[in-house]
């Protein structure tokens, strides 16, 4: 048994607490907010977005920041992305030189472009940052469901701990040592999942997003490749098969948002009705950043990013993907002379 804190009692986080506690770890979920310690304590047998979820009794939940990075094997970042920086910097006067944790949120910070793990680690620089990736969306992990991710580490040595902390019999968990890989593809799928939902949303039909989908892990992969990472990564759980689940599960709150859009509503209205954090929205601005960056070709990214913040019609930003200059598929492949 190992003790184990979560910072964050999002549905991520509170999933991922019910697993690790299922697993035999002794675990506790830390929240700054006081209302949703409260409501965590109180209703574990009906948690807020988690349906048929029950939180074990065994979790200790609490406000005190210092208590929940004290004295912990592994501590697990899950606040939503906008919130990591202020989080860490927090967090860091407690924590051990070495300590292990490791980040499953998902996002790039704008301003900074910094992956998540680099900003946890501009503000605790004595901890060991690995990232937990893949398909899995906390409404099934929180009941059971059978789920595959990938953990990324800087050593094998941590990357095999934090597997054995997490995997089970319905929780299989791969490691791998590309954590940039890993951490953009999580990051830039939630950007394509709004324009899978706005394809739908707009009534478009299953050729229109495997085209989207398709093409969106092409320029994933583009990005990803030029700032460090592997190919293999992009097209493992953490690219592909985050990708796919984030563009067609109505578990997404990216895929829900875009859908909405895609039916008329503006982006703050989506959001507003979503009511959780759309990472896709705060993940856009970056990526256009550093496609700009790297010198990197992502048209779908640059309308998402019209749609977005500039109130292109979608239907208009669609059209003007299918319109584009004729090419070949890949630049790389070429006839035999």
């Amino acid at each position: 048994m190992s003790k184990i804190s979560l910072l964050g009692a999002g549905t991520w986080g509170s999933a991922l607490a019910i697993l690790l506690a299922n697993n035999g770890h002794d675990v506790t979920i830390w929240t700054k907010i006081e209302k949703e310690a409260k409501d965590l304590i109180e209703n574990r047998h009906s948690l807020k977005n988690l349906p048929n979820a029950v939180l074990p009794d065994s979790i200790k939940v609490t406000l005190d920041l210092k208590e929940a990075c004290t004295d912990k094997e592994l501590i697990v970042m899950a606040v939503a992305s906008p919130y990591i920086r202020q989080t860490a910097k927090e967090a860091s006067p407690y924590i051990k030189e070495g300590q292990i944790l490791v980040n499953v949120s998902k996002g790039i910070e704008d301003g900074t472009l910094f992956t998540l793990s680099d900003v946890i680690k501009d503000e605790i620089p004595q901890a060991d940052i690995a990232v937990l990736s893949g398909p899995s969306h906390a409404e099934e992990v929180s009941r059971g469901v059978p789920t595959t991710v990938v953990v990324g580490a800087e050593t094998k040595e941590t990357a095999r701990y934090i597997q054995d902390i997490f995997m089970n019999d319905i929780f299989r968990v791969y490691t791998s040592p590309d954590i940039t890989g890993i951490e953009l593809g999580g990051s830039l799928k939630n950007v394509i999942a709004l324009a899978a939902g706005i394809v739908d949303g707009l009534g478009y039909g299953d050729n229109t997003k495997a085209a989207l989908m398709t093409r969106g892990m092409a320029e994933i992969s583009r990005l990803g490749i030029s700032m460090g990472g592997k190919m293999e990564t992009f097209a493992g759980l953490s690219g592909f098969g985050d990708l796919f689940v984030t563009c067609t599960s109505k578990h997404s709150r990216n895929w829900n948002a875009g859908y909405l859009m895609g039916q008329g509503k503006s982006m703050s209205d989506a959001m507003k009705q979503v009511n959780q954090v759309v990472e896709g929205v705060n993940s856009a601005k970056a990526a256009l950043s550093l496609a700009n960056k790297y010198g990197v070709e992502m048209p779908i990214v640059e309308q998402i990013n019209l749609v977005l913040f500039e109130g292109k019609p979608a239907k208009e930003a669609l059209s003007d993907l299918l319109v584009r200059d004729k090419r070949k598929e890949y630049s790389t492949l070429e006839w035999d002379e």
